[in-house]
C-alpha cells in the first residue's frame, strides 16, 4: 500500500474512533468547583442553564439561582423576587416587566439586557456588569448599584429616579449610583 493510502486509512480510523466516543460514551461534566475564575464559571455553569429559553411568566420567587445562565433568555413578566442570582449570567436577555424586587444580583453579568419596566426595588446589584442594558421605566427605589458597571447615560437616567435605602445593605440608591 502507498503511504498516502495508509495515512487516509489512519485518519479515517481516527475519525471513526472519535465519532464512536461521541455517540457511545456518556457525557462527562467537568468539575469546576475548585480553582475556577469568573470566566470558567461563565463557561461551565454549576447550576441550571436557561440559556436561549422562554421563561416568560415563570415563577422563580425565592430560589437559589446563583451562577445560573439566562443568557439570551426571554423572561417577560417572570418573578425573580427574593431570589439569589449572585454571579448569574443574563447577557442579552429580555426581562421586560419582570419582578426582581429584593433579589440579589451581585456580580451578575447583565450586559445588553432589556430591563424595561422591570421592578428592581430593593435589589442588590453590587459589582454587576450591566453595560449596554436598558433600564427605561425600571423601578429602582432602594436598589443598591454599588460598584456596578453601567453606561454613563444609564447612570445619569437612573440618578433622576434614584430614591430610597436598600433594606439589605443599608446603602442609599443615590449613593450607590454615585449621583
Amino acid at each position: 500500500m502507498s503511504n498516502s493510502l495508509l495515512r487516509r486509512l489512519g485518519l479515517r480510523a481516527l475519525l471513526s474512533w472519535i465519532l464512536w466516543l461521541l455517540i457511545a460514551s456518556p457525557a462527562q461534566a467537568l468539575d469546576t468547583r475548585t480553582g475556577v475564575g469568573l470566566q470558567d464559571r461563565a463557561l461551565f455553569q454549576e447550576r441550571l442553564d436557561y440559556t436561549l429559553t422562554n421563561q416568560s411568566g415563570k415563577d422563580f420567587h425565592g430560589q437559589d439561582l446563583s451562577n445560573t445562565s439566562f443568557a439570551g433568555a426571554m423572561a417577560k413578566a417572570a418573578d425573580f423576587s427574593g431570589s439569589n442570582l449572585r454571579g448569574a449570567i443574563l447577557t442579552q436577555g429580555s426581562f421586560t416587566q419582570a419582578n426582581f424586587r429584593g433579589a440579589d444580583l451581585s456580580d451578575a453579568l447583565m450586559d445588553r439586557v432589556d430591563f424595561v419596566d422591570t421592578d428592581l426595588r430593593n435589589a442588590v446589584l453590587k459589582g454587576a456588569i450591566a453595560s449596554g442594558s436598558s433600564f427605561a421605566g425600571a423601578q429602582i427605589e432602594g436598589a443598591d448599584f454599588s460598584n456596578a458597571l453601567l453606561d454613563r447615560d444609564d447612570q445619569r437616567r437612573l440618578c433622576r429616579e434614584a430614591d430610597g435605602l436598600n433594606k439589605t445593605t443599608g446603602i442609599a440608591t443615590r449613593e450607590s449610583l454615585e449621583c
